[in-house]
This record gives structure tokens, sequence and C-alpha cells, in this order.
């Protein structure tokens, strides 16, 4: 694939996707690799396959036929191939989400919406909130762990929610329109959080409509009808960098 020693942290090869009662596919035979720490946007028009690409590199839809593999910890897994039980479980333990809307639960707190992320993996209630209550302040929102969702601007929302997909360690970060409902400003500032998360070492999969944010991006993918057309990068992938630190450690530092 290239003359690096390591592998990339996601492969897609041959991907299609056609939906039921479509005339024509979503993704017709999408190939890329992912490189350990690099942030890549995704970018195209309404119904060029973006969200569409985003969901089945995520594990979120399967692909009609091609192959997504991530490469973790504990070596390659055949995302496509996984069951749904398999799949859950590897969303919550190795990817982060963070989406347009952020989907927060109303009713919860923002300390409580960061936490829950890690008590789905077994980590006690108060840990979890304690490890919550660190990343919300590494993110500028001390203060704010009591808020509901109706108390927090869209900026803060979303800050919440790059603190829940970052909070159970996740390598891999998955980014789906996160200022499609902010002004500019604002959304210059999640952009700017999420690639914090990246110098971090973290790798992030961005998909926006905005040229300008995903021009801050070391790589910018262009669909168009389900094709790639477009991969260009600001720099070449020349050494594995390195694997982000633990979030409580994170949390200390802040």
């Amino acid at each position: 694939m290239n003359e690096l020693n390591f592998p990339p942290i996601l492969a897609a090869r041959d991907l299609t996707v056609t939906y039921p009662g479509a005339t024509t596919p979503a993704l017709a035979g999408v190939s890329l690799d992912i490189w350990p720490g690099q942030s890549l946007a995704i970018v195209g028009q309404s119904g060029s396959g973006k969200t569409t690409l985003l969901h089945t590199l995520a594990g979120i839809l399967t692909p009609t036929s091609g192959a997504v593999v991530y490469n973790g910890a504990t070596g390659p897994v055949r995302v496509d191939q996984l069951s749904d039980d398999a799949r859950a479980q590897l969303r919550r333990e190795q990817f982060g989400f963070v989406f347009q809307q952020g989907l927060l639960l109303d009713e919860l707190t923002a300390l409580e919406n960061v936490a829950v992320a890690l008590m789905l993996t077994g980590v006690s209630r108060r840990d979890a909130e304690a490890q919550a209550a660190a990343w919300l302040s590494h993110l500028g929102l001390a203060g704010m762990e009591d808020r509901r969702l109706g108390q927090l601007s869209g900026g803060q929302a979303q800050r919440v929610a790059i603190a829940r997909a970052q909070i159970t360690g996740a390598p891999l970060l998955f980014a789906d329109e996160p200022t499609g409902s902010l002004d500019s400003h604002t959304g210059d500032e999640v952009v700017s959080v999420l690639l914090d998360a990246v110098a971090n070492g973290r790798t992030l999969v961005m998909v926006t409509h905005n040229l300008d944010l995903a021009a801050r991006c070391d790589r910018v993918v262009t669909l168009r009808d389900g094709h790639i057309v477009a991969d260009h990068s600001k720099r070449p992938v020349t050494t594995q960098l390195p694997v982000t630190v633990a979030p409580q450690q994170l949390g200390r530092t802040a």
C-alpha cells in the first residue's frame, strides 16, 4: 500500500453502498487509507455520499460490498464482517462520535452526558464522573457540569459532545457536520477543539460542507456521485504518530 512500516488505522477497499429501492449506489467502489494521527475532511455536494462513507467507515452502516479494516491495538478487524453486537462494542470502546446536533440527552446534565459513555464500558459512576469533570474542565466548561442541554449554547453543547467522544480514550474520532448548526466563529472554535484532539494523538475523520474548515485538516477528500474525485494532503505521512494520552492524564494537565 505504501513504503511505510505501519498500517493505516482505517482502510476501506472497494466500498459500495446501495440503499433499498435506489437505482444508483450512494458509494461506488471507494477505496481509502486513513493514517494514525491524521485529520481528514470529507467534502462534496449534498448527495455525494459523504455521510454514507463516514457511517460505513464507522461501522454504523454495513456496505453492500467491499471491506473496512480497523487496525487497533489488538490487531486488524474487519468491521464490515462483525456482528451487530461486536460492531456496537467497537463503536463504544474504540470510536468517538460528534454529530451536527451533538445527540446529547436532554434529561442529563453536561457531566452525566459525558460520564455515561465511560459507564457503558464498565467504569463506576464515581470514577466516570471524575474523569468527565476533568474533560469538561479541559475543554473550557468548568463550572457548567450541572447544566442541562437547554442551558448551554450551541458551541458549549458541541464541546460536551467532544468530551464524550474522547473520554473512553477512543483513538479514532468521527465528526459528521459538527459545525452545521453553529455560526462561523463558534464553528471555528469547535474545529479547533477537534484538531487539538489530533495534536494529542487521535485520528479525526470529519464530514463538512464548509471548505474553509476542511482546509484546516491535514487532508481533504472530495466525493462526487459516490466516487472520490480528489484527494489532497498538506503533508506526507512519514512516521507513526504517538498514541493519545489517557483521558484522565489529559484532564489533570488542563
